[in-house]
């Protein structure tokens, strides 16, 4: 039937039906188990492309189990699970979903500040354990967010988009990146700061940065001092730039008042971790861009890669390498 394609994880029919007909297309059959290793270096052999999730490892190993393989398409923005000096040294071409999950991204890390802020989960679960009984003046008292000092630690777009949420709450905005956006600063009256600044002048800290050898454990012990006791840790991006066992000091000692997460540096993280024990933290299970419109357009977006390559070699969002 030509060209062969393994998906890693379980997709809706209606969204592969364009490349079931044009090619021999495989695909694991469950939608939320990772496919085991020894089973995705099997399939891929025969297979000249592979549509992935950021669970899979796409590595030296892999690439040398598949000498036919012309693209991987992974269905995210980051792509931290990809050897690229590796894919480019086997000349395949990956390609991610940049954009279309920009603006769910910053809706799902703008209400993770405001939960953990006002402690709604907190307050959700107080009210269905049935231990509402009375009213009290400091009842599950939160943080104001209006009008207060929000740092974002990387600003691409998803950073911009939260800017945007936060200039509705009339708040201050700093901002770290590796180079200075004018756009926000000009639009959003967004100040550019040293990452001490921001991390000791900010009330919510905000992590969007992507994961490199740079920002690996980006956030330690000595970063969580410098906060306000008072500040509020927000970490929308990747797990592994927060030292876990440091930020867990940090809560429990007062250091900051709280943390909100949609990462973790193993995912899933596992119920029994000492940061999930803490009534401080809100823990989602990465769901930034987990709505129904925006991983339809993810799924879509990795099928037109696909389909691109292979036809005239020319995808829509190739990763740079």
């Amino acid at each position: 039937m030509g060209k062969k394609l393994f998906i890693t994880r379980k997709l809706p029919y209606e969204v592969i039906e364009p490349l079931q007909a044009k090619y021999d297309v495989e695909m694991w059959d469950k939608e939320d188990v990772v496919i085991p290793r020894h089973v995705l270096l099997e399939k891929v052999k025969d297979a000249e492309g592979l549509m992935t999730m950021l669970s899979e490892k796409v590595d030296e190993e892999l690439f040398q189990h598949a000498p036919k393989l012309k693209v991987v398409a992974n269905m995210a923005v980051g792509y931290d699970n990809i050897d690229i000096q590796a894919a480019e040294r086997a000349n395949v071409t990956i390609t991610n979903t940049p954009d279309v999950l920009t603006e769910s991204t910053a809706d799902l890390t703008f209400s993770l500040l405001l939960a953990t802020a006002r402690r709604m989960i907190e307050a959700a679960e107080y009210v269905k354990n049935n231990q509402w009984k009375s009213w009290s003046p400091l009842l599950l008292a939160g943080h104001d967010v209006h009008r207060k000092n929000i740092g974002i630690v990387g600003m691409g777009s998803i950073g911009e988009v939260v800017a945007k949420r936060a200039k509705g709450f009339d708040m201050h905005i700093l901002y770290y990146n590796r180079t200075r956006k004018k756009r926000a600063e000009e639009e959003l009256h967004a100040q550019y700061v040293s990452f001490e600044e921001l991390v000791s002048q900010s009330d919510f800290i905000v992590c969007l940065t992507p994961l490199t050898n740079e920002t690996r454990n980006l956030f330690t012990k000595e970063v969580f001092q410098q906060m306000k006791p008072s500040a509020i840790f927000v970490n929308a991006s990747r797990g592994p730039v927060v030292n876990e066992d440091d930020l867990y000091s940090a809560l429990v000692e007062g250091e900051i008042a709280g943390a909100g997460l949609d990462v973790f540096a193993e995912e899933p993280i596992s119920g029994d971790h000492p940061l999930l024990q803490l009534k401080q933290v809100v823990a989602l299970p990465h769901i930034g861009s987990a709505t129904t419109e925006t991983r339809y357009k993810m799924m879509e977006l990795c099928v037109q890669n696909i389909d691109r390559v292979f036809s005239d070699g020319t995808p829509l969002t190739p990763v740079k390498q």
